[in-house]
């Protein structure tokens, strides 16, 4: 009976953990997650997967301060980085903090490299600012 009783018991455990919810990623990782998106779209010569981090309202610095909309950061990366309808090299990631304000903001700095297609690499630093929505973590802000 203890048998029994002991084997019933270790089978509903073994349900229970079997069935239990997954703990949801972190904030952190929902935002990494969408970063990384970037750049394997931008690998993959995808520019909408690469802008699809962005809001539509998203602003960008530029040469003369902060300028917006999702199609002027379209526009700067085609008439820099995507000369050719493809970027004109690999994009990778480096040094990434993310800095949570609040619950739906956040602040993410990190270096960003730039290597291959027969020239020098590039590297540089940037700043996002990233805001929770419907749609998931997007970046509002981009200074790189």
């Amino acid at each position: 009976m203890i048998r029994l009783l002991n084997l019933v018991t270790l089978c509903l455990l073994t349900a229970m953990v079997c069935l239990a919810k997954p703990k949801p990623a972190s904030a952190e990782d929902q935002i990494r997650q969408a970063l990384d998106s970037t750049s394997a779209g931008w690998n993959r010569g995808n520019l909408q997967q690469y802008l699809g981090a962005y809001t539509p309202d998203a602003q960008e610095m530029g040469p003369n301060g902060p300028r917006g909309g999702v199609e002027v950061i379209e526009n700067t990366m085609k008439k820099g980085f995507w000369k050719t309808g493809r970027p004109l090299q690999q994009l990778r990631y480096e040094q990434i903090n993310v800095r949570m304000l609040g619950k739906t903001n956040a602040l993410v700095t990190g270096k960003f490299v730039l290597t291959g297609g027969d020239k020098p690499d590039r590297t540089g630093w940037f700043t996002t600012v990233w805001e929770k929505s419907r749609d998931g973590w997007r970046m509002i802000f981009d200074h790189s």
